[in-house]
């Protein structure tokens, strides 16, 4: 079954890719998506199936060469599990949906063939993520990492026509490759240290990591911390943290279904992932954890204030995307992995919804994406309304905090943002009121979008305005199937992710057995810097379970204790967010204006995203032209066409001539050189002779 789920998405893009000359554009579309359905099915059912228990399931031996012995295996737990049917889910909706946006897509000459080389990009994105979430070995876990990297390239750039496009699938490729970097070395690393790339073997040996010193960059570090940090570099890269978050909003170029693809689901939740699978060793790195919070906290914050003031609909939710996995990178650097992984869940749901919701609008205004030319659409398409309405209030966290005793109520992201909310109360006060500023933030550009978009006066071209109409059923279908899960996926799945920490040991499968010798001096080494004494209490074993908890972390426990002003102050972020929005964008329109006119520093410093763009442009983009210039003018162009131009032009002419005056067709002239060349050969022989 699980081989099926894993290579099902492959079936279905080589279907696509090569099949459809022979069996048709339809059916081969059919067929992938088919396949995806399936794929979905059979995750839902290895989910809801599992026992909590970790099963390596072997497929073939993969690599063979000294010490290295490499299996394609998958590992499969509740971690895996979670992971499938998000991406499963998401992929085989975005499929459906897919048949009735990339119809009749404008951007391309009538007859040309697109939709197929779409499918078949989207299948192969799905079978990359799956092969990455259940990898057994670093080396299988980062070709799906590479792979998702391809094809998000072909994705984002899919509109080659464009060179927007273009340059956009370039800047997300270039990004990642940073961030890989990163990712590789710190596979270097375990390797050097393990002599071995098996993840359950490397978890294992996690406190012989944390004992060991590794010489880096003129210095030495230590081992565990050193791979967290270079393993937090990569999944920046796939999740666009701060500084390495540049590419996420020019990804908005690809068709919408790929942004609800890569940044739902798929491709940023990669690096939440990585951390958390990585969790034996990341407990042993509190500095790199440290840094984690640090990086998404700063994340959350400066992603919800460039959201504030952007106009083009799909990167308002890309921003979002980026401040919600902030969120998540807080929860799994403060220790709570089960949380970080709750929210991931969560998200998928209402972060798809929006960005299909966001294509339907789009496809109705006729492919205009401003919302400043949007305004009065919710009698127009209603259905598309009320997915996005839906989608708004599982966002920004609308639920029902007087009831919050023992089992919360509300829309799913309300439920799980706020427990990393209170999961940051516990671990980092900083952190907290980061968290719930970004909250308000989020909440005011969320509702932004839904009153510039759906309420208030037409804007724009009146003749797109009156031609909107709703999108056909197969693009509504799967965002009422989205709608369930942003309503539901809180409440249903708290228990397992956030209930209390038995329930949370249960359902990840950790066991709880006495510590060996060895990780008990670890884990006190460790955390020795945060002064935290290692409690003499039975701990986990690395290696047990889906994630692993040290022995001095409670944190999920702790987070259920903190004060209600803690679990209320999401809430009151969400309303004053909500209340600040229909100031500005129902009861006076006009202050927004007014706004942006008397703070105009702060208001070109947010349009203009923190000047990121601008500040890598003069640091690297500029001196890597200069130098390429410089290689190509001097290097290539003066010194090597130079001297094989001097040479063509000087040295060979004069030989050439010399030569030709040697062909004299003579005989004495031949004759002549016969003896000089007679002598010197004598010459040469008697001297060698009398030495």
């Amino acid at each position: 079954m699980e081989t099926i789920l894993l290579l099902a998405p492959l079936v279905g893009s080589i279907i696509c890719g090569f099949g459809w000359k022979f069996i048709g554009e339809q059916a081969a579309m059919v067929t992938a998506t088919g396949l995806l359905i399936l794929s979905a099915l059979l995750s839902w059912w290895v989910f809801l199936a599992h026992d909590g228990v970790t099963e390596t399931i072997p497929l073939l031996t993969w690599i063979e060469s000294g010490s290295l012995f490499t299996e394609w295996a998958i590992r499969m737990d509740r971690l895996t599990a979670t992971m499938l049917i998000v991406i499963t889910t998401v992929s085989a909706l975005v499929h459906v949906y897919s048949f009735g946006y990339m119809d009749h897509d404008p951007q391309w000459r009538e007859g040309e063939v697109y939709k197929p080389r779409f499918f078949a990009y989207l299948s192969f994105f799905t079978f990359a993520m799956l092969a990455l979430v259940t990898a057994d070995n670093l080396l299988q876990l980062f070709f799906g990492w590479e792979g998702v990297g391809v094809a998000s390239y072909l994705l984002i750039g899919f509109y080659w026509r464009k060179p927007s496009a273009g340059a956009a699938a370039m800047k997300a490729f270039i990004a990642n490759r940073v961030g890989d970097f990163g990712f590789l070395l710190g596979i270097f690393a375990i390797f050097y240290v393990t002599d071995t790339i098996q993840l359950q073997t490397i978890f294992e040996m996690a406190p012989e990591i944390a004992l060991t010193e590794l010489h880096f960059l003129w210095t030495d570090w230590n081992a565990a911390e050193l791979i967290a940090f270079l393993l937090f570099i990569g999944a920046m890269g796939k999740s666009a943290q701060l500084g390495l978050h540049v590419w996420l909003p020019d990804a908005m170029e690809g068709p919408t279904p790929v942004s609800a693809l890569i940044h739902a689901a798929t491709m940023v939740t990669a690096g939440v992932f990585l951390v958390c699978r990585m969790s034996p060793i990341m407990e042993f790195a509190p500095a790199a954890m440290g840094f984690v919070v640090v990086i998404g906290a700063a994340s959350a914050f400066v992603a919800a204030t460039i959201g504030l003031v952007q106009t083009d609909i799909k990167r308002v939710i890309a921003y979002s995307t980026m401040s919600q996995l902030g969120y998540m990178f807080v929860a799994a650097g403060l220790g709570a992995y089960s949380v970080a992984m709750f929210h991931l869940l969560t998200h998928a749901f209402f972060k798809a919804m929006l960005f299909l919701g966001a294509g339907s609008v789009i496809h109705a205004m006729h492919h205009e994406q401003d919302m400043r030319n949007y305004g009065g659409l919710r009698d127009k398409i209603p259905y598309t309304f009320w997915a996005m309405m839906i989608g708004t209030l599982a966002i920004t966290g609308v639920g029902i905090p007087l009831l919050y005793v023992g089992f919360p109520i509300g829309f799913a992201g309300f439920v799980s943002k706020d427990a990393i909310i209170e999961v940051a109360y516990v671990g980092s006060t900083g952190a907290f009121w980061i968290l719930v500023a970004a909250a308000t933030l989020t909440s005011f550009y969320s509702w932004r979008l839904m009153f510039l978009t759906f309420y208030g006066k037409p804007r724009g071209d009146r003749h797109t305005h009156e031609h909107a109409h709703e999108s056909p059923a197969v693009m509504t279908v799967p965002l009422a199937v989205l709608a369930v899960g942003s309503v539901l996926a809180g409440m249903v799945f708290y228990g397992p992710y956030f209930g209390s920490q038995e329930k949370v040991d249960h359902f990840f499968g950790i066991t709880h057995e006495a510590p060996t010798d060895h990780a008990q001096v670890a884990l006190g080494a460790a955390h020795a810097a945060t002064l935290v004494e290692v409690p003499h209490e039975r701990s986990q074993v690395p290696g047990e379970g889906a994630i692993f908890i040290g022995p001095e972390n409670h944190i999920i426990h702790e987070a259920h204790l903190v004060p209600y002003w803690v679990k209320l102050s999401p809430f009151i972020a969400m309303l004053l967010g909500f209340g600040t929005a229909w100031l500005f964008y129902i009861r006076n329109p006009s202050l927004p204006g007014q706004w942006a006119r008397n703070g105009s520093t702060a208001y070109a410093f947010l349009l203009n995203k923190w000047y990121f763009d601008e500040i890598y442009d003069q640091v690297f983009v500029r001196p890597a032209k200069w130098l390429g210039r410089f290689l190509w003018k001097k290097g290539d162009g003066t010194v090597i066409d130079g001297s094989i131009n001097g040479l063509a032009m000087g040295l060979v002419p004069f030989a050439t001539k010399w030569l030709n005056r040697a062909q004299s067709g003579y005989i004495f002239t031949y004759a002549f050189a016969m003896v000089i060349g007679i002598v010197v050969l004598i010459t040469w022989t008697t001297i060698a002779a009398g030495n």
